[in-house]
């Protein structure tokens, strides 16, 4: 009998398959998951090929030490997307799969308990007569798992610990008189029948014709289509994903559907909506996927989508690589965001992965924002994605907010005092809506205290001695911390170069804001959200619960607050220093400043009462500001794709970026300038520019120094051939600590 080989990924920077003898008695399956020894190490690898050849003598190979037999193979779609992922984005494939699995299945000592089956359950006919009658009145939990047990199919033991704490006694105790019986493992739950019954009709909650006509697009979608849903804030885009959701499940039994959200604070309020929505369904058919949970629950989650018991997936960028067997529609909400762009490791944009899945699948994909990413405004434009849009809000009463422009240096030519950065127009409106009993908000992109601590007499300003950045004045926690390293240190009681007691924080943070709102709107109750005030486990979803509840009459926050959330009573919004992104030497710093602006403003007036919008600026005249205050996204898409034509950047061209770090700021561009003399003899290298290589704006990070070489080409394909060829040349290179290659980089 001949030899068997098999070629396995592993999660290391290198783009090759290593080969395995394999002597296991279980037949080997592309797919699988394995444990081989590597190095001096025993790692988890992928099953990429089955062979009977091999280009190295066989006793020269080491065998798999063990088989994930329990878990059920990867499919080949699964793995076509890795493969497309690796080489698009110059990674190996073993670097895309691997990291693509939860912790748990990574951790061979965890494969056996992590992956035993579950007992299920299912009411027999003499239960549906004895059990009602059985149960004491008052027994509440009881009779709600009994409830269970007889909506669905079957049901799992650990879903029946989240109804009754005494489950297991209480089954067994069942199961001995005959009411259940075990099921089928596969036994997954069916759509409930009320779903089937309204599949016809479907009528919207809160029903407009452009969200009928969006509904009817999207859920009549053949094959593959991908779906720009642009809507305004307010316009009831999650209505439409839900509606088109559910068409989509009870068309197809069987099916799963994605939805990402690009940070972990929207996914309780999206989880609920859909909770609600499809709340016949059992509760692990509808599980979250993101770096929050814990590495039990993300495991048991990702199982759930892999064998299909998990009907909708709500994740943010990582759950695109989750195993969706069944995988019948993706919706990625917030498309624009740059959160979805993964900026470590596998440096992946989920949304454009979204997409390449949909097409690999022949199912349709939406993309909803109210600022979609020029990106795919362009593609809209050239007819490559189909348009649809939500010009007005869900609620009939509700408008947009109005957005008016204070003009700074006009309030300090007339003398208007300001208290602490907040204009007395500002403090006015808070003053207005606070006698209302209506809810403000107060929008700041800048966390902490001040962003300098400085002494006038000598000039000395607070700065991390590990970054070429300030510290950060945390004057509740009494400290100075750096936002890129962590180093933290006692804010000192005078000037350390010259002894002069009189420092003073420059600028403001959210935690300053909050200081003056308490004092310049006596009786406010003022809450602060942001990266600090969150840190523990639940404490964001406690804190805008608390804003919902109308607990709180301002609220302050960075961009945790300003998309995606539902504030019914704000009818407020003031937003504070915008001004610093009006010149930055990103060219996507407009189109990010725009979108930004746009989200905050649409929390306000959501529930019909008149909403508001006060943007604090030197600048009012300013092109960007203008289009705001119009509410004229398309005016604003417009006129900036027409600047990118004409200056050639993206989407007209294609770009990446090399980026190496060192000890030195000379070593790192050192690299740099042999990578691209390594570049230029290269097959296609005529058809790609390459930039001189330049320092970073933040240089040094942890005492690490950073530099990068941008490479631009009006071809993908070119683009993408001269990457490929340049591998093995970037391998050769020394003299660095790291380095990496970002295709599509958003940082620029």
């Amino acid at each position: 009998m001949p030899e068997v080989f098999v070629r396995v990924a592993v999660d290391q920077p290198m783009s090759a398959l290593f080969d395995y003898r394999y002597t296991l008695a279980a037949p080997p399956v592309v797919g699988m998951l394995v444990q081989i020894p590597f190095g001096r190490r025993e790692v988890v690898g992928l099953i990429c090929e089955v062979t009977h050849e091999t280009d190295v003598p066989a006793d020269k190979l080491r065998a798999v030490t063990s088989l994930c037999d329990g878990l059920s193979p990867m499919s080949a779609d699964w793995i076509a997307l890795a493969t497309f992922a690796a080489e698009y984005y110059q990674r190996g494939l073993g670097e895309v799969a691997l990291p693509g699995l939860p912790q748990a299945l990574r951790d061979t000592s965890r494969w056996n308990r992590l992956l035993a089956v579950e007992p299920r359950f299912r009411l027999l006919p003499a239960g549906r007569e004895s059990l009602p009658e059985s149960l004491p009145a008052r027994a509440t939990a009881l009779r709600r798992l009994a409830a269970v047990l007889a909506a669905q199919p079957s049901l799992g033991l650990s879903n029946a610990r989240t109804l009754h704490p005494k489950a297991g006694a209480t089954l067994d105790e069942w199961f001995a008189n005959g009411w259940i019986e075990l099921a089928s493992p596969d036994d997954a739950p069916a759509l409930p029948a009320t779903f089937a019954t309204t599949a016809g009709a479907l009528p919207l909650p809160v029903a407009t014709d452009e969200q009928r006509d969006a509904v009817a697009a999207i859920s009549g979608a053949q094959g593959f289509a991908s779906f720009l849903l642009h809507g305004v804030t307010g316009s009831g885009k999650t209505e439409v994903y839900l509606h088109a959701l559910a068409a989509l499940l009870v068309e197809k039994p069987d099916a799963q559907a994605l939805v990402l959200v690009p940070e972990i604070n929207l996914t309780p309020q999206f989880e609920a909506a859909f909770r609600a929505r499809f709340s016949a369904l059992a509760k692990g058919s509808i599980v979250t996927m993101h770096s929050g949970l814990a590495e039990g629950e993300r495991a048991r989650n990702w199982l759930a989508a892999h064998t299909g018991a998990a009907r909708i997936v709500l994740g943010t960028r990582l759950a695109i690589l989750a195993s969706m067997p069944t995988l019948a529609a993706i919706v990625v909400d917030e498309e624009h965001d740059p959160a979805y762009k993964q900026q470590e490791g596998l440096r992946y944009s989920a949304r454009d992965l979204a997409i390449y899945r949909a097409k690999q699948l022949d199912i349709p994909v939406v993309l909803g924002s109210a600022t979609p990413s020029l990106e795919s405004w362009w593609q809209a434009e050239r007819g490559r994605y189909t348009r649809l849009t939500l010009t007005r809000r869900a609620v009939s009463e509700a408008a947009l907010p109005s957005v008016r422009l204070i003009d700074l240096e006009e309030e300090r030519r007339h003398g208007r005092a300001s208290v602490e950065g907040l204009s007395g127009l500002l403090i006015a409106a808070l003053k207005t809506r606070l006698e209302r009993g209506e809810q403000s908000l107060v929008f700041l992109n800048r966390r902490g205290y001040a962003p300098i601590l400085s002494c006038d007499a000598c000039g000395w300003v607070a700065g991390c001695p590990r970054c070429s950045a300030y510290a950060v004045l945390h004057k509740l926690e009494r400290a100075l911390r750096c936002h890129y390293c962590g180093w933290e240190a006692r804010i000192p009681k005078s000037c350390p170069d010259c002894g002069n007691i009189d420092i003073a924080p420059m600028g403001r943070g959210t935690q300053r804001v909050e200081e003056t709102l308490a004092a310049v709107v006596p009786g406010a109750r003022v809450l602060r959200i942001d990266a600090d005030s969150t840190r523990r486990k639940g404490r964001a979803q406690a804190l805008f619960s608390d804003v919902h509840a109308g607990e709180v009459d301002i609220l302050v926050g960075t961009q945790m607050i300003a998309k995606g959330h539902d504030f019914r009573r704000v009818t407020l919004v003031g937003v504070l220093n915008a001004d610093t992104a009006l010149f930055s030497h990103d060219f996507r710093a407009g189109e990010r400043l725009f979108a930004q602006l746009t989200q905050v403003s649409g929390r306000a007036g959501r529930a019909g009462l008149p909403g508001e919008v006060m943007i604090q600026t030197r600048y009012p005249r300013h092109a960007l500001y203008q289009a705001l205050s119009r509410q004229d996204y398309v005016g604003f898409a417009n006129a900036t794709l027409a600047e990118r034509r004409d200056a050639r950047l993206p989407p007209f061209v294609y770009q990446a970026m090399l980026r190496a770090e060192g000890r030195t700021l000379k070593a790192a561009l050192a690299f740099l300038a042999e990578a691209a003399a390594a570049f230029a003899p290269l097959p296609g290298a005529d058809r790609v520019t390459v930039y001189d290589a330049v320092p970073l704006t933040i240089v040094k990070v942890f005492n690490v120094h950073r530099a990068q070489l941008l490479l631009e080409s009006g071809s993908r394909a070119a683009l993408q051939a001269a990457l490929r060829a340049w591998q093995p040349a970037l391998r050769a290179l020394r003299g660095v600590l790291r380095w990496n290659v970002e295709v599509d980089p958003l940082d620029v």
